[in-house]
């Protein structure tokens, strides 16, 4: 019987240690996957959606396949075991799995980005090459962008849903348009310091006019301690198209 017991348990320990280095593996695939994307990727747009959509999944996939390899690792050199311990064993592997994975899943949901917005801001300012010329665009200020931007553009600025950035070559005029999501990243959290501050709701208090600018208020509420606020932002006048077309 225990000749018996022995085998198995050298059986289960055999496939333990294939199935630790198979999830491992796995995982340092996706993460080398990933960084060669990114290096392969000369395009800081689409870079920056990249990293924006993905990045933090793709981390938290390989963690949890390294935490689930850790937990198969930790039972691959068993001997001999009762069926209490058998439990006691899988209880605390469980328990020891989710902690680390709670405590990784906070790192990368409220630490991870403070260094990611960086990343991603560097990318979206980043000098951006005229396929024309082959020399450094220039980035339009608010005011100068408008010119490129249609109507519907221009109201998706001003109710802050949808943000542009305009790069022009001065030298052919060829022209890049950008499209960024107008709330981009959570802010930092003035109560507990984390990057959650997000905004949860926009209100437009007072339509813009020809005449007078609009009043927007919004809702933030940070997702990890609660704390919520409201501010309000100016909506910019409209512009008089009747009358630019019949000076024109």
């Amino acid at each position: 019987m225990n000749n018996t017991s022995t085998q198995s348990f050298e059986a289960w320990n055999m496939w333990a240690q294939y199935i630790t280095y198979g999830l491992a593996g796995l995982s340092v695939l996706i993460l080398i996957g990933h960084i060669l994307k990114l290096a392969a990727t000369s395009d800081s747009k689409t870079k920056y959606d990249y990293i924006n959509r993905s990045e933090i999944n793709i981390l938290m996939t390989c963690s949890v396949l390294l935490i689930i390899a850790g937990g198969f690792y930790a039972n691959s050199y068993i001997v001999e075991l009762g069926i209490l311990w058998l439990f006691v064993r899988l209880f605390v592997t469980i328990s020891m799995g989710l902690i680390i994975g709670v405590i990784v899943q906070n790192l990368l949901k409220f630490y991870y980005p403070f260094y990611i917005e960086k990343r991603l801001k560097k990318l979206r300012y980043k000098p951006r090459i005229s396929p024309k010329s082959g020399k450094p665009m220039k980035l339009l200020s608010e005011e100068e962008e408008d010119v490129y931007l249609d109507e519907g553009m221009q109201a998706e600025e001003e109710i802050f849903s949808i943000d542009y950035d305009v790069w022009v070559d001065e030298e052919t005029g060829y022209t890049k348009i950008e499209k960024y999501s107008g709330h981009l990243h959570a802010l930092q959290c003035p109560e507990c310091n984390y990057q959650t501050f997000r905004v949860t709701k926009e209100e437009i208090m007072k339509s813009p006019s020809a005449t007078e600018e609009g009043e927007l208020l919004k809702h933030f509420e940070c997702g990890y301690c609660g704390h919520k606020a409201k501010k309000n932002f100016k909506i910019a006048m409209l512009k008089n198209l009747e009358g630019e077309g019949a000076e024109a």
